[in-house]
């Protein structure tokens, strides 16, 4: 599942596209949202933003479409009357005189009036959004040691969006080994040496991952082992999916293990 860096991507490739102009039309392919379709034409696409990993589109008139893409959906930009060709199935069209954004396959997509949005089944449970600029160190150091985190083992705290909106597997993985602190540790066996540096680590990784372009594909060579993005940048793995590999900052072997269904990478030494 992408996470909350390939989220803001996407986000921002759609926001790009079609934020700022009036919708010509629109379309829905459930059958209780089709009937709605044609109170977004004529309205002004206000915002598109992410939170976690779901993402809103805002409409001026007080309306905002929810979406989550889960494993399978994806968004992709056209022009209008020019759709892609691809066996994926058509579930939202949004479309203004200039561009189409078009999303294929997801099943989580609701018609929310703006102001209702807090109270949203899945959102009213999401922590603060890691890639929210407004989100500080502090108030991160305040949740970990909070009572509601502090008794959980940061190798599955940290996949829990309840925590940190956008957190995810490669994320938690790197995260760890920047802060140097064992996946198996809970927040309240840290000092506040160990805090404050898991703390930075889960708000500079992420948002090293976002400004680098997110991830691509995996290109091993040596020592090195990054993700290859089409933008011809990359963001450098240093633990994850290098399980057997020498750590890259003191050589032992980077352990793998299965955690919450999830592969967790870590180094041995550098997290002991």
């Amino acid at each position: 599942m992408p996470e909350g860096p390939e989220i803001r991507r996407a986000a921002d490739q759609l926001a790009n596209a079609v934020v700022g102009q009036v919708l010509t039309a629109a379309w829905f392919s459930f059958p209780h949202l089709g009937p709605r379709a044609a109170e977004l034409v004529d309205q002004r696409v206000l915002a598109i933003e992410p939170h976690g990993k779901a993402l809103l589109t805002h409409f001026e008139r007080g309306l905002s479409l929810y979406s989550h893409n889960q494993l399978y959906g994806v968004w992709k930009v056209a022009k209008p009357g020019q759709r892609p060709q691809t066996n994926r199935s058509l579930r939202v069209a949004l479309t203004t005189a200039r561009r189409e954004i078009l999303l294929y396959s997801a099943s989580e997509i609701e018609l929310l009036p703006t102001a209702a949005l807090s109270e949203h089944p899945f959102l009213a449970k999401l922590g603060p959004d890691v890639l929210d600029a407004r989100l500080s160190e502090a108030e991160v150091q305040q949740r970990l040691r909070g009572s509601r985190f502090a008794g959980r083992s940061l190798a599955a705290l940290l996949l829990d969006q309840g925590f940190l909106a956008g957190m995810g597997n490669y994320l938690r993985s790197e995260a760890l080994f920047e802060a140097c602190i064992n996946p198996a540790l809970r927040p309240r066996d840290l000092d506040d040496v160990q805090i404050e540096a898991l703390a930075a680590a889960l708000l500079a990784v992420p948002r090293r991952s976002y400004a680098t372009r997110g991830v691509g594909r995996r290109r091993s060579s040596g020592l090195r082992a990054e993700l290859q993005v089409d933008h011809g940048e990359a963001f450098g793995f240093r633990v994850f999916d290098r399980a057997g590999e020498p750590c890259l900052a003191c050589g032992s072997v980077i352990e793998r293990a299965e955690h919450t269904g999830r592969r967790l990478y870590w180094c041995s030494r550098c997290q002991a």
